[in-house]
């Protein structure tokens, strides 16, 4: 396993972490079999291969994937040698609130540091200041050693930095071939200062898999809702499935795989891609030791600059027509 380089921390970040959205979160329409057994099996898999950064939110099935992750690692080792990554959602992050809030994940994750804790969206009404005045108390008493932020633009990435007086470690995203714009300033900022860009839905939810097309779409709540399975978006993504293909083809791999070997090319990003299986997260920990020449990388990066998916305002009449043939 490969690991970020040039950022400081006390533990290695691995360039592929595991994120576990769908532990407890009923909207993938796993089961609850998954959640008692495949999930451990999942978390188990991926230490032995290395995955240093487990990545989970309170948001995410309201505490039952904290809970699911931290008895999953207790049951594998403890976190001694593991990030532990968890994310505030910020209804009213004021500093009081944050610190009630940090302290209530830690208990659920059954640990009494948490590796790096997020501010999961920015707030429109309620300043970085405060926010971070919660933070940095954390980090005082020992309940937090590096905070991070998510879908945050650069420009309040910075701000929420100066207002904290300390590095804001890192940034999770939507990075990948189909969400590139990470690529512009973020991560050349990041790979500057010593900063990382966690990337979410590295695969696109799967559209990036090559397993979805206009007669095959998937049917879970989470995916089906999204305007990049619509059946335009998916004739228009055969050219880029395509490319991935070929590389893959060069690579004995699969089209996940370079995908996400595209993602972890640059410096300073880690991929948290998550796993319905043991197979899965295999596939997925293979794809950190694929090197892509800089042709290839180039390459793929221009097929999905040509792809352009209806998305935003446009794509609405779409998917409620989509979910009412559905």
């Amino acid at each position: 396993m490969r690991h970020v380089e040039n950022v400081g921390t006390d533990k290695p970040y691995s360039v592929i972490g595991l994120g576990t959205w769908q532990f407890g979160s009923k909207e993938w329409g796993y089961g609850g079999g998954y959640d008692e057994t495949e999930a451990g099996r999942i978390v188990t898999r991926a230490r032995e291969l290395g995955v240093t950064v487990f990545d989970t939110a309170e948001v995410y099935g309201f505490g039952r994937s904290e809970r699911i992750l931290g008895r999953a690692l207790a049951e594998t080792g403890g976190t001694d040698d593991v990030v532990v990554a968890t994310k505030i959602f910020p209804v009213l992050p004021t500093a009081a609130v944050v610190q009630q809030r940090g302290v209530a994940s830690a208990q659920r994750l059954g640990v009494k540091t948490l590796d790096l804790y997020q501010v999961h969206q920015p707030n429109p009404l309620v300043s970085d200041g405060t926010t971070m005045r919660g933070m940095q108390a954390l980090r005082d008493v020992g309940v937090v050693r590096d905070v991070g932020v998510s879908n945050y633009k650069l420009a309040r990435w910075k701000s929420a930095e100066a207002r904290f007086g300390s590095k804001v470690l890192s940034n999770q995203v939507q990075f990948s071939l189909v969400q590139r714009a990470p690529l512009a300033e973020m991560l050349p900022w990041a790979q500057r200062t010593g900063h990382v860009v966690i990337a979410y839905s590295p695969l696109a939810q799967g559209l990036l898999s090559g397993r979805y097309d206009r007669d095959h779409r998937p049917t879970n709540g989470v995916r089906a809702a999204n305007a990049m399975f619509l059946p335009e978006n998916l004739d228009a993504a055969k050219p880029l499935l395509d490319t991935l293909r070929d590389v893959a083809s060069a690579h004995d791999a699969t089209p996940s795989q370079i995908a996400l070997a595209w993602v972890v090319h640059p410096p300073n990003v880690v991929a948290i891609p998550g796993a319905s299986s043991v197979a899965q997260v295999e596939s997925n920990v293979a794809a950190a030791q694929i090197r892509l020449s800089e042709e290839e990388y180039a390459g793929l990066t221009a097929a999905a600059e040509a792809y352009q998916p209806i998305t935003g305002f446009p794509a609405i009449p779409k998917l409620v027509a989509s979910r009412r043939r559905g």
